[in-house]
């Protein structure tokens, strides 16, 4: 009877092989030059973001070695995309460059990413949930699609989403906002927006902050609608638009 339960040393090697091949590590990397059939370790990275998202887990990073397209990807889970020092590009035509769908307590960050949807690109950076997103020093132009929205945040559950030092231009829309539900606060900070038809829109009960920012240059500049707040600290330059439109409140700086 003993015999049935006696698993040979090359059989145990080959499960252990399996079991670890499918485990998620917290850091990953991605190159230009990489293989999605890597384990996405440093000296074996990754080529995409699709690629090494399902090897990175809840909670962990994806780091950019260097300059490269690292393609579209859809996040469903706290992580962070992090490319300091490297051109990381997101090539989006007739698609969503980055989509997060992520639970009501999840982080997302995105930290160095350059998006161009091609001229018919739907929104760069597409949220529909998560707990609280962070996007920092991005570049994201030619969405001209629909809704061809640069940021683009249409949630039914409270959300945070802090936008810093990033430049929109050349899309249909800047950042828009539709939140169902309260609370929820959108910070636009060091944020450009330029030739677009509607650079700020807040709709449903979307609340917007925007700081040190410079609305120029498009056919609309602010565009709260319906209950949507758009809320100036008073340090924003808006210029060259068409309509420059109104916030709904100014706040003193302090």
């Amino acid at each position: 009877m003993k015999r049935h339960f006696l698993v040979s040393a090359s059989a145990l090697s080959v499960l252990l092989a399996a079991a670890s091949g499918h485990a998620q590590s917290l850091r990953t990397w991605v190159s230009g030059v990489g293989d999605d059939a890597n384990p996405c370790s440093r000296t074996a990275p990754c080529h995409s973001f699709a690629g090494a998202i399902s090897k990175t887990a809840a909670g962990g990073e994806i780091n950019v070695m260097d300059g490269g397209g690292y393609g579209v990807v859809t996040i469903t889970k706290s992580i962070s995309i992090i490319a300091v020092g490297a051109q990381a590009g997101v090539a989006a035509a007739q698609t969503n460059g980055i989509t997060i769908r992520a639970g009501a307590n999840d982080v997302v960050s995105l930290d160095g990413l350059n998006f161009n949807g091609e001229g018919s690109g739907l929104s760069g950076i597409n949220i529909v949930s998560a707990g609280k997103v962070d996007i920092r020093n991005c570049t994201i132009t030619g969405f001209l699609g629909a809704p061809g929205v640069a940021i683009n945040i249409a949630a039914s559950a409270p959300i945070q989403v802090q936008v810093s030092n990033c430049t929109l231009f050349g899309n249909n829309g800047g950042v828009s906002a539709t939140v169902d539900q309260t609370p929820n606060v959108v910070h636009l900070d060091r944020v450009r927006v330029n030739g677009t038809t509607t650079a700020v829109q807040a709709d449903g009960n979307a609340a917007v902050f925007v700081s040190n920012s410079a609305i120029a240059g498009n056919n609309v500049g602010f565009n709260p609608l319906n209950k949507g707040q758009i809320t100036s600290f008073g340090n924003n330059v808006l210029a060259g638009n068409a309509k420059d439109g109104k916030p709904t409140a100014t706040l003193p700086l302090q």
